[in-house]
């Protein structure tokens, strides 16, 4: 392996993904380096969700590697994954109907539970101090996302924002070193996407490197440091928000004259 690509938070090589005939994946390569936000965009039917898939490992993929903080992941089933320092979100809201706030937050973090078994079972000693400083850690991060004060409050009644707030505060809890949001600011209005932009922000400050997939150019835009551009599978741009912004490829086949 290269030097240059030991510090890579997330490496896809030559990744490809074929369903029969179609190839909604096609050689793709790209990096997300270490606290870098990394914005990957295209039109409907371009490989994005294809894309986080595969790196989630919901989808084998058909060629090539991918690589969590170099150690390659491609055959790691989606369980895990998570573990090895990956978390997501969904495009829509992935939540235990009748859990609280904090109920919620606490099982995202459950993948970093040390006492098992029969300590866990009963009680032991160990198995409380954990379950106290989980439920402080959660707490933490409900204010975090900017749930703070919501903790009792049962999923239903949260916002359609709250609820993805939520999400991404339950992806946080499992202490991820990269983390992957699937259209975060979905249904969300003017004021939510700036709250939004300034928690992406945020979470980068916190050490975590994040890839976002959205469709809504002004928050990939603000938030990203780079852009991958996809189109029919491929890759066709990769820069600097800028320098996407004005990539004749990337305003054909994305943003269209209008922009």
């Amino acid at each position: 392996m290269a030097d240059g690509a030991k510090t890579d938070a997330l490496r896809l090589d030559g990744v490809s993904k074929h369903f029969g005939g179609v190839r909604a994946v096609d050689n793709l390569s790209f990096a997300l380096s270490g606290n870098e936000i990394l914005g990957l965009i295209g039109p409907n039917g371009s490989g994005k969700s294809t894309t986080v898939n595969l790196i989630a490992g919901v989808f084998p993929v058909t060629a090539g590697a991918i690589r969590l903080d170099g150690q390659a992941v491609e055959t790691v089933p989606e369980h895990g994954r998570p573990p090895l320092g990956l978390a997501r979100t969904f495009q829509t809201a992935s939540l235990f109907p009748g859990f609280t706030a904090l109920e919620q937050m606490l099982v995202g973090g459950h993948v970093r539970t040390r006492v098992r078994g029969i300590g866990a079972l009963l009680g032991s000693r160990a198995a409380r101090v954990e379950e106290a400083a989980r439920i402080d850690e959660a707490t933490e991060l409900l204010a975090f996302v900017g749930l703070g004060g919501l903790a009792t409050t049962p999923i239903e009644n949260l916002s359609s924002a709250q609820q993805r707030l939520l999400m991404i505060g339950s992806a946080l809890a499992s202490r991820p070193r990269v983390l992957l949001l699937d259209e975060p600011a979905a249904g969300m209005v003017a004021a939510e996407r700036r709250a939004l932009c300034d928690l992406i922000l945020a979470i980068k400050g916190r050490g975590v490197s994040v890839m976002v997939i959205e469709h809504h150019m002004a928050l990939i835009m603000r938030v990203c440091d780079r852009i991958v551009v996809l189109n029919f599978g491929q890759k066709i741009a990769e820069g600097t928000p800028e320098a996407v912004r004005n990539d004749p490829k990337v305003i054909d086949a994305y943003l269209g004259a209008s922009h």
